[in-house]
């Protein structure tokens, strides 16, 4: 046991190990003779190599020399030289690790290197990014068939709801007519596109092995044939599938953990009774493909013709023995249907004011009302992010003990930000993975793409899934690129900024209410970052915790790391942690300020409004004048006109005054109809088109 003067974090990060013999079949573990030993946590890898030569003290621990006999074992200079020159040609066989050491050309992969190893991160192998080019035009040729269809339907859809004009001159005129729908069938392939037939959901899944990863690309209808087992030569197997909570998640969540025994349980990064990790996860969306997306749902889902064909396209190519009866009774269960729309519904990104938080539990949850159109975010104020949309998913992972990791998100959104952030976003959704400078789970495969396990602390499910959780729970972030790109708070300093140049501008009509509406949305979006930001930094303080509680019980047990120059689970969330609590602290930074401009905003606006109440005073007093007079003299002139008419005695006109009523009572009454139309048309033409025309979808049934 430790000194009672040690806290528990100072176990962690320097583990003691009883000098004791190794077990039988444990060669891993170093002898009594070895004198030295390596730590686990590689940040104190200095501490150690510092106190190598020191003798084990008593109960296996070393002890602590004092102020006296560290001044006398302090080297002179010119011992300090002759070791330097005599590690320069040799090196002591003491000082040598138990364990196979990497070769000069391995790099540990550790997020304190990114930087260091920036043309290392930056640079790719020409063979992988050529296939990936490859790929790339051929879903860009596809991308181009299916929005020309796209656009034919948006043409019909807009027509059914146009102007009243357009129907009464459609007859006459053929621009005015309605274009027509696009046939059936291509109706059908472009919902497939937009949202693939559960069994058809393409599903990553890699494979990490000593010095060797392979990535295949599956099918949502293949998938309980990859987690029964996995080869021997695979220490741990990473299945991906991009599913949004619905009834197919829930469905293979549940599948997958009943087929294996669930890996160790993090109790404080879960949730009571629930030891499993999930967060919540922010990515940048192309705001015309999310238009398209909305689009395409609440439109086809209302063209009941097609149900048919895609209900039977759902389970085509299903061959899992489970799933589809798995789906059907879930549904049932929940009172849904499992219906085409109803399954594919969950492939929606959410907007940061759309969805639950993190903690959802059932399908039913994660459903919610969706409008069709997307208004613009005041992100896209910043002209970096003119182009782009801020939206969240939910990132949830399911270990099990025979290392086996089930990752599902709908998250198909750009990760990384750096200068090229617009040519991401062109990229289809379905090909995001394969670009490792966009997307977090792309670059977790590519970064162990050539070594696969062997520069892994430990070659196990956990050490994978906490830095998998980590690479993707910080992001959006430019770090990855070298910060060439403006990151999240930065952006968003910038648009409040413009926000109080507007503020100090003339005053001009609806200008305030365009610019508190403005104000507000900014403040939606921080609030809504923030949280999320928060939630994230309690989900990493439990991982904290987690990752303590495994490493001392690694200790306990005698298991030495695979790879003590690796990055071990509490670097990795400790960094993760650093990451979310400095991106918090700024947005709540941003969230004040914004708050305070706005109350100087309103402030200001009502000095203006006492100014402009004192000059409106005077003229209210001289408008006042004016209608006293007008009141006097106004009846006096209409009846002086009335009685001074004199129809009977004009030349060559035999009508009488009853004519002259006529004529003109009826011109004017035609001119006051005609203005009060005018004045009122578009409160009038709501009234029609609620009443008489169908209106455009606006939620989700």
């Amino acid at each position: 046991m430790e000194s009672s003067g040690r806290s528990s974090e100072n176990e962690f990060d320097d583990p003691v190990w009883d000098t004791v013999s190794p077990s039988p079949g444990s060669g891993s573990l170093p002898s009594k003779s070895d004198g030295s030993r390596r730590h686990s946590s590689s940040a104190s890898s200095s501490s150690a190599s510092a106190n190598r030569d020191s003798s084990p003290g008593s109960n296996g621990r070393r002890t602590r020399p004092s102020v006296t006999s560290i001044a006398s074992s302090l080297p002179t200079v010119r011992e300090m030289h002759d070791r330097r020159t005599s590690s320069r040609t040799t090196l002591p066989v003491t000082t040598q690790p138990h364990i196979s050491s990497l070769s000069s050309d391995e790099t540990v992969v550790s997020s304190k290197k990114v930087l260091t190893n920036f043309e290392k991160v930056v640079a790719r192998d020409p063979r992988i990014e050529e296939e990936r080019i490859c790929r790339l035009s051929r879903c860009q040729t596809e991308c181009l068939r299916q929005r020309s269809v796209y656009d034919r339907l948006l043409g019909w859809a807009d027509s059914s709801y146009g102007r009243l004009t357009n129907q009464l001159l459609s007859p006459f005129m053929q621009s005015r007519r309605r274009p027509p729908l696009p046939a059936k069938e291509e109706l059908v392939s472009l919902a497939q596109y937009y949202y693939p037939a559960r069994a058809d959901v393409k599903v990553q899944v890699c494979d990490f092995g000593v010095g060797r990863a392979e990535r295949t690309e599956i099918t949502i209808g293949q998938v309980e044939e990859y987690w029964q087992s996995k080869p021997d030569w695979v220490d741990v197997r990473w299945i991906h599938a991009p599913l949004g909570l619905g009834l197919t998640h829930s469905s293979v969540e549940d599948i997958f953990l009943h087929d294996g025994e669930p890996g160790r349980e993090f109790e404080n990064g879960g949730s009571p009774g629930w030891p499993y990790l999930e967060t919540e996860v922010l990515n940048m969306r192309s705001h015309k493909n999310f238009q398209e997306m909305r689009d395409v749902y609440l439109i086809l889902s209302n063209l009941t013709e097609l149900d048919e064909k895609l209900d039977h396209s759902s389970f085509k190519n299903n061959h899992n023995p489970s799933l589809q009866s798995d789906i059907q009774w879930r549904a049932g269960h929940r009172a849904m249907s499992a219906g085409y729309w109803s399954l594919v519904a969950s492939d929606m990104p959410w907007q940061l004011d759309e969805g639950l938080a993190m903690g959802i539990r059932g399908p039913l949850e994660g459903l919610q009302p969706i409008a069709r159109h997307v208004d613009p975010q005041m992100l896209s104020a910043h002209p970096f992010y003119k182009d782009s949309h801020l939206v969240r998913n939910v990132f949830r992972c399911f270990h099990r003990s025979d290392g086996i990791l089930l990752t599902m998100s709908s998250m198909a959104g750009v990760n990384f930000l750096d200068k090229k952030l617009s040519e991401h976003l062109s990229e289809p959704v379905h090909a995001i993975f394969d670009n490792e400078n966009a997307s977090a789970p792309g670059y977790v495969f590519s970064a162990f793409a050539d070594q696969g396990t062997t520069t892994w602390h430990r070659r196990t499910v956990e050490w994978f899934l906490t830095y998998l959780i980590t690479e993707v729970g910080v992001t959006p972030h430019a770090q990855r690129q070298g910060f060439n790109a403006p990151d999240l708070p930065v952006a968003y300093q910038a648009v409040i900024q413009d926000l109080k140049r507007r503020r100090h501008a003339p005053w001009r009509k609806n200008e305030t209410v365009k610019l508190v509406r403005d104000y507000l949305a900014c403040i939606d979006e921080l609030t809504t970052i923030k949280l999320i930001c928060q939630r994230q930094v309690e989900l990493f303080k439990g991982v904290q915790q987690d990752v303590r509680k495994f490493e001392t019980e690694y200790n306990r047990a005698r298991r030495l790391p695979d790879n003590p120059n690796g990055e071990s689970m509490h670097e990795r969330v400790k960094w993760a942690l650093t990451m979310v609590k400095s991106r918090h602290d700024s947005f709540e930074r941003l969230l004040i300020d914004a708050k305070e401009s706005m109350e100087a905003l309103f402030q200001l606006r009502s000095i203006e409004q006492n100014e402009l109440a004192i000059v409106s005073d005077s003229q209210n007093k001289a408008i006042l004048i004016f209608t006293g007079v007008t009141i006097v003299f106004l009846p006096l002139s209409f009846f002086t006109s009335y009685y001074g008419m004199n129809l009977s005695t004009i030349v060559d006109t035999p009508r009488t005054e009853g004519y002259f009523w006529k004529v003109c009572g009826s011109i004017a009454l035609f001119i006051v109809v005609v203005v009060s139309f005018a004045s009122f048309r578009h409160h009038l033409k709501h009234m029609w088109r609620d009443r008489w025309l169908a209106k455009p979808p606006s939620s989700m049934v």
